[in-house]
This record gives C-alpha cells, structure tokens and sequence, in this order.
C-alpha cells in the first residue's frame, strides 16, 4: 500500500521541497532474498492444498486465506511466480516486497501555536476545533458510544499505553498483520505514530485529561497494517481486513492506500492480482457487517477522472514513471463498493488545498486539517491534534501530564472522523444501513469557487475542479459529517 494520508504532496511543493520529498524509497533487495508473494486462486477453486503447491514451486505459506481464495506466500526462488502460474487453480501471483512508497518526516516546521482555554471535554478539548466543527460535544450529551461497538484503526500500530487509548483498548481484537499473518500486537509496535494519532480522533477517552475522541466510550483495537517504515503492503492489508471481519469488529478506518500502486489498473496481470485480493478481502470484512470507511489520499486529485499517475511504482530508487491511466485503474481501499470514501476540510469549511476527491468516490467530507487556505484564530495553525506515542518525534507537539499529542494534517484525519460519528450511530441506532445513514447526517456544502486552488493542480497538471451540486458533489459527497444529527 502507499504511503499514510497525512503528508499532502501540494505542501512539499508549496514549501519549495519538491514533491518527491514526502516519500522514501525501497532498498532494493539481492537476487537471493527471498520475497513475499500474494497467490490469487480462482473464484471457486479451493486452497486447500496450498501448502503443497506453494512447496512444489519452492516456496512457503505464511497464510491461507481460504475463505476468498488468497494465499500469502515467501519464496527466495527466482522462478517461483511463473511456476505458481502454471497451476490451473491459480488466477494470477504478485510479489509485495521491493515496491513501495513510505511517508517521511515532516520537512517544514513552525512555532508552538495555542487556542483558546478548554470550554468542553477534557485539559486539551479547546485545542480540539475539528471535534466543535461536527457538534461532537453535542452528540456525547445523547451518547458518548457504546462498550458494544468495536472501532479498528488498521494503520501503522497502535500505542496502546497512551493514557487517552489505554481505557478504550481492546488487546483481543488488535493484531500485529505485518508478516501477513496476525500475532499479538506487542508494546511499541506504533514506530510511525501514525496509527495512534487516528485512534486518538476515534476513540480518545473522556478521562479528563488530553483530548477526547469522537466516540470516547467504544472499544478500540489496533490493528498494524504496515510495517515499521510505513509501507502497507498486500499481504499486510489482505491480514487485516480477514482479521476485522472474523473477530466481531464493527468498523474500520483506513487512512491509506494500497502499495505499491497508487492506481491498480485491472489491464496489467500483476497489479490486476494485488487488486483482486484485496477486493476480496475487503468485500468478505463486508459480508461480515464491517463498515469500511477510508481516506480519498491527499494528491489534490479527481479519482473519478484520473489522468495520470506520477508515483507507480517507486522502484528501483529514482525511476519512478509517470504513467497515463484512466477509469480502469483505481485506488484500493477508497474505491472499493460500500467503502465509505472520506475528503478532508478546513476550519473554513472548505475542502483542504490536498484533499483529492471525486463525483463516484467521495461519501462524506470531515475535518482533516488546512495549513495554507484555512488558518482561524480556533485553528491557528490549521492541523488537528490527536494522540502521538511518547516514542516518537512530532514537529508540532503537546504535552500534557506527561502525555504526548501531535498536530498533524491529511485526509488520514478526516476519516477517523467519520469512523468515530459511525461508532456513535452504531450505538444508538443500530448497523443496518449505516453507510446510508452516514451520508444522510452531514451538512451539504455547496462547490466553492475553485479558483482558491490554483496553486494546488492535480497531477495530471489540470485545475482542480467540483461537479455536482449541493446534495451531491465531488468536494463534499454529500456534505460535512454531522456527529449530532448521526445520534439523533
């Protein structure tokens, strides 16, 4: 998978940094090294006897997924994939290691900025205008949410000793998917801090001290999707999807999207596999009552009119290819059916400078935070904070009781947002229709005047532009989430 939706490609640039900044690229590996494999069975054809089939052509199973028909497999033979190929059972064989794009530190810095005193929640809610701007402290007056409702962040871990995350944790639901089998999610998995900044917005308890979550009462699980240098890869995202929908989670968010091609187009058998698999997994979490909500990426970008890709895939380093592409190819998870697609706002209430978005993909918009276009005196410094492992650095941090918080900003804030307001409906509402449900508790924006991003082009170099109209458009879906009227 791609890298975290939290360092927009537009502000790199903006910054004079250049866009290639905001990734670093793979060590490419020897001959011999042995890699990891995604083996696409047929629909229909068992996987039963895998572990013979994958021995015959040199290599091991790490997991069968036998219920959609994936297997992840390692093999050091350099012959393996076109031997799997000859199997009749088997659709297609894609190696997952060695491609890639993973998130980087944060390049530009500013002061320490502070807003104005707590009025609601907990020591640092006045800092929190993201949670004020969707009626959060409105909503928890009718429900804070319910132990019944289980969220699953599946990011890059989880740092389940935050005091703000320790209340809420669910150890028996979190998995460690980075081998692309699920173990115990161990202390200090989260070497990102990614993963525990989008749990904070979910589910941050209402202990009195820090910030709040949306939804402060549910259970929170951590599931790592990636491993410790921020690379999501299929084997990691396919463990993860097979591990929520079979221990009872109800939903889950994901603020990334899949490596190593930003856009899988179904015309290239390798991609067409990886795609596949994960289809299936996500389409099985579904047939389980999985809600899957999911960031649109932050490439300032039409999803439902993409033009090219500029980044796919970023291997070996140096050689990335832009490439032209077209409605064939799409972004995994984002724009999977009954994915919950998710843009990012401001504290204005426009969408952010980064956010990409589209008529077909975009559901609902949350705050995810505006560093350029939508600095207020409640958010002087644009970014939404949340919860950040003690472990880790943070350019704009907080500390509170020891505690650490980061601001940070991208669509992987936006929806955890959205996450926690489906964790409120769950609660009070109950599951069936919950997509829907979700799309009918916002505030419908209009399209603005686009021409406040004409500095931040799509890709393709085009102009970012809105279509639709007030209950329906490609900035918004249809509107803002409302955690309110989601409880009422």
């Amino acid at each position: 998978m791609r890298h975290l939706l939290n360092r927009p490609r537009a502000l790199l640039a903006a910054a004079g940094l250049g866009a290639a900044l905001c990734v670093a690229p793979a060590i490419q590996a020897g001959a011999a090294t042995e890699s990891t494999y995604v083996v696409l069975y047929h629909e229909g054809a068992s996987s039963s006897n895998a572990a013979n089939t994958i021995a015959s052509a040199g290599g091991t199973v790490v997991a069968n997924y036998s219920q959609i028909g994936v297997v992840i497999a390692r093999s050091s033979n350099s012959g393996f994939a076109s031997a799997l190929k000859q199997n009749g059972n088997v659709e297609g064989v894609a190696a997952t290691t060695g491609l890639g794009v993973r998130v980087a530190p944060e390049q530009d810095s500013a002061a320490e900025d502070v807003a104005a005193a707590a009025t609601w929640g907990d020591s640092l809610s006045g800092l929190q205008w993201d949670m004020q701007q969707i009626n959060v402290p409105q909503a928890h007056q009718v429900t804070p949410g319910s132990k019944q409702v289980v969220v699953a962040t599946l990011d890059t871990g989880l740092d389940f000793t935050h005091p703000d995350l320790a209340p809420n944790y669910d150890a028996a639901r979190s998995a460690d998917c980075s081998s692309g089998a699920p173990a115990p999610l161990l202390p200090g998995n989260d070497q990102n801090g990614h993963g525990t900044h989008t749990a904070g917005t979910i589910a941050a308890a209402a202990n009195g001290t820090g910030i709040v979550g949306v939804a402060p009462n549910v259970r929170l699980a951590g599931v790592k999707t990636s491993n410790d240098d921020g690379y999501f890869f299929p084997e990691m995202v396919v463990c993860a999807y097979m591990w929520s929908a079979t221990k009872g989670i109800n939903v889950t968010n994901n603020s990334y999207f899949a490596d190593p091609w930003l856009f899988n187009c179904r015309n290239d058998a390798e991609q067409r596999a990886i795609w596949k698999a994960e289809r299936r997994a996500i389409r099985y979490a579904q047939s389980k009552g999985v809600l899957v909500v999911a960031s649109q990426g932050n490439d300032s970008t039409d999803l439902s009119h993409p033009r090219v890709d500029v980044i796919s895939p970023d291997y070996p380093p140096g050689n990335e290819q832009e490439r032209e592409i077209t409605n064939a190819c799409s972004v995994v998870p984002v724009e999977v059916p009954g994915v919950v697609g998710v843009t990012a706002t401001g504290n204005k209430r426009f969408k952010s400078y980064y956010s990409s978005y589209g008529i077909s993909t975009a559901d609902v918009a949350a705050p995810g935070g505006d560093a350029i276009l939508q600095l207020t005196p409640a958010a002087p410094n644009g970014r939404v904070l949340s919860t950040y492992p003690s472990y880790r650095p943070c350019t704009r941090q907080v500390i509170e009781n020891g505690a650490k918080y980061c601001y940070l900003q991208g669509t992987s804030m936006a929806a955890p947002h959205v996450a926690g307001v489906a964790a409120l409906l769950l609660s009070q509402r109950g599951g069936a229709g919950a997509a829907a449900k979700l799309q009918q508790a916002t505030n419908p924006l209009p399209c603005p005047d686009t021409s406040i991003y004409a500095a931040f082009p799509q890709n393709s170099g085009e102009p970012q532009t809105c279509q639709g109209g007030t209950a329906h458009n490609s900035f918004y879906g249809a509107g803002e989430i409302d955690a309110l009227k989601a409880v009422s």
